[in-house]
C-alpha cells in the first residue's frame, strides 16, 4: 500500500480525490486535510495567504498519523502565485514541516507536462487575466511555452466547484490552438476527473488538470506508476504497475 497526502484548501472539488483513489484501481490510497482557506478569492494578496506556512503546516499531523509517504499541497494558484523561487521555498517549509517529500500542484503541471513531452501547451483557466498571467509565467520559469492563454475571471473557488462537464469542456476549446502539445486546466476547485476521457477525445491531445495532476505528481515524489487509462494520457507513460 502507497499512501499519497494531499492538503486541499476549503471544500470545492474535493471528491475528484476518491474518484481518481478508485480509478487508479491499484494498492494507492489518498488522504486527503483540508486547509483553512480563509478569504475565497482569486486576488493575488489572498491567495499569498491561502498558501502561508502555518496554514500548511496545520494539516501535516493528520497525514502523518494516516501514514503518508509524501505530501502535495492541492492549490495551483496558492503556489504558483509566489514566483517560481517562491514556490520552491513553500515546498521546502512543507516537507520540512512534513518530514517527507512534498511538492505542489503548480510544480506538479512543470513535471507532468514534460512527462508526456508537451513542450507547448495552451491554458484555460478559471481564474481572472492577471492570476492566469502569473500561471503563465510560472509555466514558462519551468521551460513550458505557453502558445495560449484563456482566463474566466472566476473569482472565488466556491463558483468554480459548481461548473459542469459542459463549462469544462467549453473553456478546454476556447483554449486550445493547433500548436499547443497539450491543454491545461489548472484549478483544483474544478471537477474533471470524471470528464478526462471527454476532454481528451474533444480535443484530440492530452488535458492535463489540476486535480489529476495533483495526484501524479504525488505518485512520483513516491516513486509509483500506475497504468489508468480512464484517468488521461498522463497515466498511460509508464508499464503497468503489478500489485
Amino acid at each position: 500500500m502507497t499512501a499519497l497526502g494531499f492538503l486541499y484548501p476549503g471544500h470545492s472539488a474535493e471528491d475528484d480525490y476518491p474518484r481518481i483513489e478508485q480509478l487508479l484501481g491499484s494498492d494507492i490510497r489518498v488522504d486527503l486535510v483540508h486547509t483553512d482557506i480563509g478569504e475565497d478569492a482569486h486576488r493575488v494578496d489572498a491567495l499569498r495567504r491561502l498558501g502561508a506556512p502555518e496554514r500548511l503546516a496545520a494539516g501535516v499531523e493528520q497525514l502523518r498519523l494516516a501514514g503518508a509517504e509524501a505530501v502535495v499541497w492541492a492549490c495551483t494558484s496558492g503556489g504558483f502565485v509566489h514566483g517560481w523561487q517562491g514556490a520552491h521555498e513553500q515546498v521546502r517549509a512543507l516537507a520540512r514541516s512534513a518530514g517527507m517529500p512534498a511538492s505542489s500542484t503548480s510544480f506538479g503541471f512543470v513535471h507532468a507536462a514534460k512527462e508526456i513531452g508537451a513542450a507547448r501547451v495552451a491554458v484555460g483557466a478559471t481564474y481572472p487575466d492577471d492570476i492566469a498571467g502569473l500561471f503563465a509565467e510560472f509555466l514558462r520559469a519551468g521551460g513550458v511555452e505557453v502558445t495560449a492563454l484563456r482566463g474566466s475571471g472566476v473569482v472565488t473557488a466556491a463558483e468554480v466547484g459548481t461548473w459542469g462537464e459542459a463549462q469544462v469542456l467549453a473553456l478546454a476549446r476556447d483554449a486550445d490552438t493547433p500548436d499547443a502539445d497539450a491543454v491545461l486546466l489548472p484549478d483544483t476547485a474544478l471537477h474533471t476527473a470524471a470528464h478526462l476521457p471527454a476532454l481528451e477525445e474533444a480535443l484530440g491531445k492530452p488535458v492535463l488538470t489540476a486535480n489529476q495532476v495533483t495526484v501524479w505528481e504525488a505518485l512520483r515524489l513516491t516513486d509509483r506508476r500506475v497504468n489508468a487509462p480512464s484517468l488521461g494520457a498522463l497515466f498511460v507513460r509508464e508499464p503497468i504497475v503489478q500489485v
